[in-house]
This record gives structure tokens, sequence and C-alpha cells, in this order.
């Protein structure tokens, strides 16, 4: 690698981690953080599709899935702000990939090859 690679390279960190309980700023669903990517890693037809606000691409962008309902989101950070309700996620996978809750987040549920 070239000496000015790492120079150019920025750090992002995540301001939310897997299990955490969120809240969509601007429509107000609530969910659970499932994943998360550095920066937007989705086709650009979607972006033009589905981020109408047109969010910057360079933050980090998390996948939800949304309460009351079995939809899974892709959102980016600043349209996200924590959720301290610690009610319960009510969607089919949350059983799935965790399995419970710890002091308002949720745990990860072991994975078995």
């Amino acid at each position: 690698m070239p000496a000015d690679y790492y120079q150019n390279k920025r750090t992002i960190m995540a301001k939310f981690a897997i299990g955490q309980l969120v809240t969509h700023a601007l429509y107000g669903y609530r969910g659970v953080i499932i994943d998360a990517d550095p920066n937007f890693n989705l086709s650009d037809d979607w972006y033009q599709r589905m981020a109408t606000s047109r969010p910057a691409k360079d933050q980090p962008w998390y996948h939800v899935l949304v309460n009351n309902s079995s939809i899974q989101t892709y959102v980016c950070e600043t349209s996200l702000e924590p959720d301290f309700s610690e009610q319960e996620i009510q969607h089919p996978m949350v059983n799935l990939l965790f399995k419970g809750k710890d002091h308002g987040h949720y745990v990860l549920a072991d994975k078995t090859n």
C-alpha cells in the first residue's frame, strides 16, 4: 500500500450497536439494530428509490427490524435516535436473532454451525 493510503482513510465510528433499540427521527417507528455498515452499501437504484431525503452515504447505515411489522429497513445514522423505552420489539425475527434483553439491549443468540 502507498504511504498515503492510510492517511486518506478516515475512521468511521458507529453511534449505535447491534441489539440497540432505536427510533426513526423522521418517521417515528421503533426498531432494533441487527447489523451495521460503515457507509452506504446497497445499490444506487435502491438509494434513488428509497432514500428520498438523500442522506449522506459516507456515514454508518444500519439494518433495522421494524417494530409491529415483518419489515427490515436500512437507515442512515443521522436518521436514528436512541430509544430508551425498553419496550419489546414485536418482529418475527427477534427471537431468531436474539436470546433476550439485558439493560435495554437485545443480546445476540449464540450461533451454532
